[in-house]
């Protein structure tokens, strides 16, 4: 289950006082993204048609600190319509240029542009990608890091990024259209992917650069559509210090996990001399695909330089043992502080997936398959008057569940499937509070049955913005 406080969702104009004495020393960033059709090789393979920006991707990263103004101007120069979500940034008062096309905009039509404002409040790890026909799968999306305005609470010496991508030889459009035929078998044909890191093929990663003695800070954002991404740097310990633009109690681990759409920073400390180089690791996977040799998992490496031409130390793990110690968010703390929420109201979800008469399997919440409403969500909230406390004004399918303003909302989610699922809270964080086995409406495998219930081990829960619900698991 997860906990959060439903900050000002649709009307709330306000800033608060500090940003105003920070907006003294505050930029105002102007991006441009004239977003169209692209031909690329990507993967080293296929060349195909993709979505990117000004005639380019990958997509360069967008950097701003805390108190910037980020402007982003988009044209739509493709054939369909578009739309820009920012993903981890909380849109007080802007929740109408948050993204979601059918949810809290129009989409952006076929010649038209529109400015995206984004007033900068957090620090940390984020991306921007496209939220309209599945289109950040396509390429549209790009790394968003915000800097500190003061001094970070840990100290190091450079911030290195690192943005991961699942990468196809289909576009989207056909890959859904196989996913969904009853007739055609799962994963699509060349549904394996290929692994990108910073953009490019992920066997011409590039290699770090390491000093004995200092402390690097790396960032990592998996901007993929379906698979996870692991990271490893045997020889070395790691602290993670950041998910999802939160910043944590530092845990020492071997290595981490990404979900699609979560974020990590993590600390490493360089060994104290230069007599060896190392490698890390970035595996690309998919636990609901079945391994096959060369196609799944994809494991990319990349060098990690103290001496140039000095010998390669090959190590299985950081401390050269067989057991690998891997992060987890439930085990984590907030370096905020904020202790457990106390909850004014609970509300229970469970995935499902059910055969529908069209011959497709859908997947749900509560038996309710979601499709995108004529008008947008955010327009009937704001101009139904009384009514808009009614989730019946919003239609059967887009599942409204409507809340009061700083309620604390107990949410429960159910995942008895063979998958794991990755959920995202637009516009808020919440705190992890505990971890079991999912309640289900026919047998579980026994293999499965001994789950147990994990809660938050810190002295408080750490808060994230993206989950991913474990197999047969709830959250």
């Amino acid at each position: 289950m997860v906990r959060l406080s439903l900050s000002e969702l649709l009307l709330a104009t306000g800033l608060c006082s500090s940003y105003f004495i920070n907006s003294i020393i505050a930029e105002r960033i102007t991006v441009d993204w004239d977003v169209g059709y692209v031909t690329v090789n990507r993967d080293g393979y296929n060349t195909r048609r993709a979505i990117g920006a000004n005639g380019a991707l990958p997509i360069p990263p967008i950097k701003a600190t805390v108190g910037d103004t980020l402007y982003l101007n988009v044209r739509n120069s493709l054939d369909v319509s578009t739309a820009i979500h920012a993903h981890g940034l909380f849109q007080r008062g802007t929740s109408y240029m948050d993204g979601p096309a059918g949810v809290n905009q129009c989409g952006i039509p076929p010649g038209g542009h529109f400015t995206y404002v984004y007033e900068i409040e957090q620090t940390g790890t984020f991306w921007i990608h496209g939220h309209d026909h599945h289109q950040n799968s396509d390429g549209l999306r790009a790394p968003l890091v915000v800097y500190d305005r003061k001094a970070p609470p840990y100290e190091y010496k450079d911030d290195i990024l690192f943005s991961v991508e699942d990468w196809y030889k289909e576009e989207v459009e056909e890959r859904v259209r196989l996913s969904l035929d009853p007739s055609a078998t799962f994963p699509p044909p060349h549904g394996y992917g290929f692994g990108l890191i910073n953009g490019f093929d992920g066997n011409n990663t590039k290699p770090l650069y390491f000093e004995p003695g200092n402390t690097y800070r790396l960032r990592f954002v998996n901007m993929g559509t379906l698979t996870s991404f692991q990271f490893t740097m045997p020889g070395h310990r790691m602290r993670v210090i950041e998910i999802d633009g939160e910043y944590t109690e530092p845990n020492e681990v071997d290595g981490i996990n990404l979900a699609p759409a979560q974020r990590y920073s993590v600390l490493i400390d360089a060994r104290e001399n230069n007599q060896f180089n190392y490698q890390y690791n970035i595996t690309m996977y998919a636990e609901f695909i079945p391994q096959k040799d060369g196609l799944t998992p994809r494991v990319y490496l990349g060098d990690v330089i103290y001496k140039e031409g000095a010998p390669f130390k090959n190590l299985r793990t950081s401390s050269g043992g067989a057991h690998f110690d891997f992060a987890n968010d439930v085990m984590l703390a907030s370096l905020s502080g904020e202790p457990e929420m106390p909850v004014d109201r609970s509300l229970e979800f469970a995935i499902g997936n059910n055969l529908y008469n069209t011959g497709q399997h859908l997947d749900h919440f509560n038996n309710i398959t979601y499709a995108a409403p004529i008008v947008p969500t955010l327009y009937t909230a704001l101009s139904m008057g009384e009514q808009a406390m009614d989730p019946r004004v919003y239609g059967v399918q887009p599942h409204a569940n409507v809340l009061r303003h700083m309620e604390v909302v107990e949410i429960t989610i159910h995942n008895p499937n063979t998958m794991p699922h990755p959920l995202h809270l637009h516009g808020h964080t919440f705190q992890i509070i505990e971890y079991g086995l999912a309640k289900a409406d026919f047998p579980i495998p026994d293999r499965f049955k001994d789950i147990q219930t994990i809660r938050y081990t810190g002295s408080v829960p750490a808060k994230r913005d993206t989950m991913s619900i474990p197999t047969f698991h709830y959250i």
